[in-house]
């Protein structure tokens, strides 16, 4: 389970990046924001999901 959690979180961090750097390229203001949110978003996740799986954190149930 553990080698299964942390293959989801490389990939999740990885589409981060990529969305990052999507960001950095766009020229439109609002595209940028939006692909930046969502890599943000995806960057939060892919923490708690790492946490979750080393037993750090247990979801609230």
């Amino acid at each position: 389970m553990s080698d299964e959690i942390g293959g989801r979180v490389r990939q999740m961090r990885q589409k981060a990046e990529e969305l990052k750097q999507a960001a950095e390229r766009v020229n439109d203001p609002e595209e940028s924001k939006r692909l930046k949110e969502k890599a943000r978003r995806l960057q939060e996740q892919s923490e708690q999901e790492s946490a979750m799986g080393s037993g750090d954190i247990y979801p609230m149930e």
